[in-house]
């Protein structure tokens, strides 16, 4: 399963509510760390990421795990919702390489109907900088929600303070299952906040959800030259011309973010079947 954090590699071990529908495709397994990390050694990962329910409310397993994959050689992630205290923050510190906040809006009252308070977020976001950890940064764009364009203003001036080298993916909403409104984020929508982001200072801003309809703007381009080092469609990465160094090949300059020596493909290239020697992973069994 692939992920849009701003590095060479990713997948994903999940666990989702889905678990509950009794139409799942997939059943609990029961796993220590040591059985987690060997299986996603088995399957080709390089990042154990801990995402879906909430990560930080199950961070003592997490730093279980992430230790034992910190030994293996793989990089470890957190995508979360940002809600964190000082004191889980500091106990993750020196066992989370990249961390993705959703920031859902940027305004108290928007928090509120979804049952939060966004200075929370806000002091996650900076502390995690702080720490030295790779953060980006995913606003789900949802129409007459969260959109305004003096709303898109403030939060991306807000990530702006912060450090203009975060990636600020905006992703457009889409109406599933039990929720049928608002209507689905347009293309169009997408551009106008990736414009607004772009002026507030940030310099890698994506727009996601509708692959190849956007422009460009799934992929990275270089802020000195501006030469598409990584090309992209969807979670595809297309061409990658970052030197080992994690540079441009173009006029050398340093890509913000955590990348490998070299491109090797990546799992998300085509759909996901586990090796056969799998211990957990399991698609289409009860």
């Amino acid at each position: 399963m692939g992920c849009d954090l701003h590095c060479s590699y990713c997948q994903n071990w999940v666990t989702s509510q889905a678990l509950r529908d009794e139409k799942a495709v997939a059943g609990v397994a029961e796993a220590d760390p040591c059985v987690m990390v060997e299986d996603a050694l088995e399957q080709g990962a390089r990042v154990m990421v801990s995402t879906y329910n909430e990560p930080l409310i199950t961070s003592e397993w997490a730093v279980a795990i992430f230790r034992e994959a910190r030994a293996a050689g793989l990089m470890t992630a957190y995508v979360s919702n940002g809600n964190g205290t000082p004191q889980v923050l500091k106990y993750l510190e020196p066992w989370v390489d990249l961390y993705k906040v959703d920031l859902k809006s940027f305004d108290e009252r928007h928090y509120r109907e979804l049952g939060g308070r966004i200075e929370p977020i806000l002091e996650t976001i900076q502390a995690l900088h702080g720490m030295g950890i790779w953060v980006e940064i995913v606003t789900l764009l949802i129409r007459g929600f969260n959109d305004s364009d003096e709303e898109l203003r403030r939060l991306t001036e807000f990530v702006a303070s912060v450090s203009v080298d975060i990636p600020w993916h905006v992703t457009a909403f889409h109406k599933g299952y039990k929720m049928t409104s608002p209507e689905d984020t347009r293309a169009e929508d997408l551009l106008r906040a990736a414009e607004i982001g772009r002026a507030a200072g940030l310099r890698y801003v994506y727009c996601g959800n509708l692959p190849g309809r956007v422009g460009g703007l799934e992929d990275t381009r270089c802020h000195q030259c501006g030469e598409t080092v990584i090309r992209r469609c969807g979670y595809l990465i297309v061409d990658y011309r970052l030197t080992a160094e994690g540079g441009c090949s173009a006029c050398g300059a340093a890509i913000p973010g955590r990348w490998a020596r070299e491109f090797t493909g990546q799992i998300a290239a085509a759909p996901f079947l586990p090796r056969e020697r799998a211990g957990l992973v399991r698609i289409g069994t009860r």
